[in-house]
């Protein structure tokens, strides 16, 4: 992958400045180095494939740790960051978090997350790079350990693709060109689901990202694209509704409804062959499909063999919450999750692949190193990747790339009049946040 150092530094001058501002909270209970009785709360997102392993390792950290009761609080995707938002809010927020990439920014000033730096031996990070550490790090203290990095990469139904006599694509061209034998057996070889976070925008960025060698969002939260490039993302994704490469967002929701892609008819009946997705979150579309049936496929490239354009970013991250009364409690149970061996064989790769040396070490000796996300990592690992901005991620700005999506794809504007739109909005956007 690209040396990420130096976009790093950016990022954490960044996050310094956003910091900036915020009250101050009225207690915060210092670390004493002793694992008291407690009960801490523990929130994360994801799928039953997530829920169900680690619901397994608190059940093995309750066999190691029967005084510190963790209580689970989890749930999909969808809505997850309101929820929090709310918790943080209220003052209510859990003890322990999986958090995103970008609530460092949104939620950042508010005192929200704990000073890991103080926590001393109950939170072992020596299994981590300085590199990786940076994504965690705001005003020079780390608020968060980053658990994996990961990338969208794209996954194949082949059982579909088998039938039909076709390949997995391997440029856009091809991608393209599959909407024809797809079309005539009346299923479509890939979705895009924008409910789950600008999946449809992410991909024609990362085309035109490739395609012009101009980032969209610099770590800083500046625009680095242009009307003209915003329009060609645009244009790009009408040109795979009308080739029958993905449903419209129409037909996605007649036949979907509020359903996630995973959960939907469309996909597990394979009326739907293929799906982007991040990694380290792959899984909960595997589990829906007889084993070994979803594979992971190339990542697209021009026809000239130009690779670049596709982006990495920390899976998730695990905090503290700032209002906690137990430290040392929940920072030795992001320990135990991060680092502990057995905890590792018992979480596999449902977060992507450990950036612990401790956890994937362990993995694999095991042997369980393996699967879709193991395999989307090392083809990752071959490429020029772009480390995506964390403004990026911000529920604002999904909010202003699905509404230019639906809006090109119902045809109530245009790709230039939708991309006019957006790169106005944005730009607005972001130098309010900026301030």
């Amino acid at each position: 992958m690209k040396n990420i150092l130096s976009i790093l530094t950016v990022l954490c001058c960044v996050l310094t400045l956003t910091a900036c501002g915020g009250g101050k909270t009225a207690s915060v209970t210092e670390p004493d180095g002793s694992l008291d009785p407690c009960t801490l709360r523990f929130s994360w997102w994801g799928g039953d494939d997530r829920h169900e392993a680690t619901l397994a390792a608190i059940d093995l950290w309750s066999s190691l740790h029967p005084e510190i009761k963790i209580v689970p609080e989890y749930g999909g995707w969808d809505g997850w960051t309101e929820k929090v938002a709310a918790q943080i809010s209220g003052g209510t927020a859990p003890d322990v978090m999986q958090i995103n990439y970008d609530w460092l920014i949104s939620f950042a000033g508010k005192d929200t997350f704990y000073d890991l730096d103080k926590l001393g031996s109950q939170l072992d990070i020596s299994g981590f790079s300085d590199e990786v550490l940076s994504f965690g790090k705001n005003d020079g203290s780390l608020l968060a350990v980053p658990v994996s990095l990961s990338g969208r990469g794209l996954f194949y139904n082949s059982q579909v693709y088998s039938k039909l006599g076709v390949g997995f694509p391997s440029t856009w061209s091809e991608l393209t060109a599959l909407g024809k034998p797809f079309s005539r057996a009346g299923i479509y070889p890939l979705d895009l689901d924008i409910q789950s976070g600008g999946t449809a925008w992410y991909l024609a960025v990362v085309k035109v990202q490739q395609d012009t060698g101009r980032e969209f969002l610099s770590m800083d939260g500046k625009l680095g694209f242009t009307v003209e490039d915003i329009e060609a993302a645009l244009e790009f994704y009408k040109e795979l509704e009308e080739a029958h490469v993905i449903r419209t967002v129409k037909t996605r929701t007649d036949e979907d409804g509020s359903a996630a892609l995973y959960q939907s008819p469309g996909f597990i009946g394979g009326s739907v062959a293929g799906v982007l997705e991040w990694g380290s979150s792959v899984g909960k579309y595997e589990m829906v499909l007889p084993e070994g049936v979803l594979q992971a496929g190339p990542f697209l490239t021009g026809d000239d063999g130009k690779s670049g354009g596709w982006m990495i970013k920390p899976s998730l991250l695990y905090s503290i919450s700032g209002k906690t009364a137990h430290p040392d409690e929940a920072a030795a149970f992001i320990s135990f999750l991060l680092n502990n061996e057995d905890c590792a064989d018992v979480l596999g790769t449902t977060r992507g692949i450990p950036a612990s040396r401790y956890a994937e070490e362990s993995l694999e000796k095991s042997g369980k190193l393996t699967g879709l996300a193991q395999a989307s990592d090392e083809m990752l690992e071959e490429l020029d990747t772009v480390t995506i901005s964390p403004y990026m991620e911000l529920t604002r700005m999904k909010e202003f790339y699905n509404s230019a999506i639906e809006a090109v794809s119902y045809g109530s504007a245009d790709p230039h009049e939708a991309a006019q739109e957006m790169y106005d909005s944005i730009t607005a956007y972001l130098e309010k946040m900026r301030k």
